[in-house]
């Protein structure tokens, strides 16, 4: 079965550039966000790797790991990110999982089960299906998923949006509106009652109609 959103995110042991690990015990208790990859030497996927390493700080901030994936072996890995070096400015200061044998792909929900073989004859268009973002959180749960076609690069500016909302909403019994920025205003969740809301928002709300219920961001 596919995975969902609020899914525990299957765990797995590895072979990375960074060694081995099993993911559970790599997230810990931080956020991760786990994107994917059909092969190694692809030009779509050595500019989101580039630039995901560019803006790692942000993610850094947040406390958020990243790990990528491809279906190529680790050395593979390593002469790849000498090229996303040179074209990019920036080599992958993030782990990537080699993961020739296909476990993760699988449990994943990005190749399916009968998948075997020598990973290094299969093409791109072979593993087209291998190009997701998940979002997890402290609680091994995945909180987003995304699916890009091979031909669009994936907005990493629009994850980490996304990352600071689920924070936030986490956080506080608020959720966020169409194109949501840090810092603008916020609805009251549709959980909490309007007794709940007034003891929590003494101020009180703006409300176009009784279920949009406008308040200012928390800020603590």
């Amino acid at each position: 079965m596919a995975l969902a959103i609020n899914d525990t995110a299957p765990d797995f042991e590895a072979e990375t550039t960074e060694g081995k690990i099993r993911f559970h015990d790599w997230i810990g208790n931080n956020w991760v966000v786990l994107f994917s990859h059909p092969k190694d030497f692809t030009p779509v996927c050595t500019t989101e790797l580039g630039y995901m390493a560019k803006i790692k700080p942000e993610f850094d901030k947040r406390g958020v790991k990243i790990i990528g994936l491809s279906v190529d072996p680790v050395d593979h890995h390593g002469r790849w990110a000498n090229d996303i070096k040179e074209t990019q400015g920036f080599a992958p200061n993030y782990p990537i999982i080699a993961d020739s044998d296909f476990n993760v792909s699988k449990l994943y929900g990005m190749l399916p089960a009968a998948v075997s073989g020598d990973p290094t004859k299969r093409t791109p268009a072979d593993n087209q299906t291998v190009r997701n973002v998940f979002v997890i959180g402290p609680d091994k749960k995945i909180k987003l998923i995304l699916v890009y076609p091979m031909t669009t690069g994936r907005n990493f500016d629009e994850v980490l949006r996304v990352i600071d909302s689920l924070q936030l909403t986490a956080k506080h019994k608020v959720a966020t509106p169409v194109n949501w920025k840090p810092g603008e205003d916020v609805i009251i969740a549709g959980s909490v009652s309007d007794e709940d809301a007034k003891k929590q928002y003494p101020q009180g709300w703006k409300a176009p109609r009784p279920y949009i219920r406008i308040v200012p961001q928390p800020r603590t």
